[in-house]
């Protein structure tokens, strides 16, 4: 059985033993330390490589998203734990594995983890191992976070693919995603937030109140273009940034 080696980082003692516990009843996860404190947890893992980090965010003196900035590379994969769900799209962009809120749920635990396995190639990291051994492989997988983003959905976090939004449609504070297999996803979210997010590359603002999926487009008429079937209208502020990005996309 292929192992994942851990570490637990949590400021509660609590929510510490809490974790530890739910490591205990796993039999692939082999748990290497726990720390109430950030600094002596970036100690160890500066020491000891882990295949997978339990990060609380909210800790004194250093937060769990600064702290993961400062791993050594190979980084482990980490999944945040923490209460505040205000965080989730920011994880996201530092390729977190999985975002557990608080109070966590050991069936919702071990999906993180098992998610974490599958994407962990054969042959966990060791402090004996030397780093550059997983390293060529663990690097395919290391992208697979940034293919979808979490959005709060009523009083869930809500996983979403990249490849699954047609298009966003904005609603004064709040956010409509359209997408192909989930239908229509209502947030409290703003277009700057979700931007920071998704692949420039692969998306587009064309109005005030419009966000496309570039390879969703259907086609494109004078000042509109339409996606699933609806017509989106192209505002003068974006024209000319959506024409170089359609073209870029070798749409035109």
């Amino acid at each position: 059985m292929q192992r994942l080696t851990c570490a637990i980082l949590d400021d509660e003692p609590l929510a510490l033993d809490l974790l530890a516990d739910y490591c205990a009843q796993v039999p692939f996860l082999e748990l290497r330390g726990q720390f109430h404190d950030a600094l002596a947890g970036l100690a160890f893992l500066q020491d000891n490589p882990v295949d997978v980090v339990f990060m609380d965010i909210h800790m004194p003196r250093l937060t769990g998203l600064q702290l993961v900035q400062l791993l050594p590379a190979p980084a482990p994969r980490i999944i945040f734990t923490t209460a505040y769900d205000q965080y989730a799209v920011q994880s996201y962009t530092l390729n977190a594995a999985d975002y557990l809120l608080k109070p966590i749920a050991f069936d919702r635990f071990l999906q993180a983890v098992s998610k974490v396995r599958q994407a962990v190639p054969s042959g966990s990291a060791a402090p004996v191992a030397p780093a550059a051994t997983p390293e060529p492989q663990a690097a395919p997988a290391a992208p697979a976070p940034a293919d979808a983003m979490f959005v709060k959905n009523e009083h869930r976090l809500q996983r979403v693919a990249f490849d699954d939004i047609l298009y966003i449609e904005g609603m004064k504070e709040y956010l409509l995603l359209h997408t192909a297999s989930a239908g229509k996803i209502l947030t409290l979210q703003s277009f700057r937030r979700v931007e920071e997010v998704l692949p420039p590359e692969r998306f587009a603002r064309i109005h005030k109140s419009f966000l496309v999926a570039l390879s969703r487009i259907e086609h494109v008429e004078r000042g509109k273009v339409q996606v699933a079937g609806r017509l989106l209208p192209v505002g003068d502020t974006y024209r000319e940034s959506f024409a170089e990005l359609i073209r870029a996309h070798n749409q035109l």
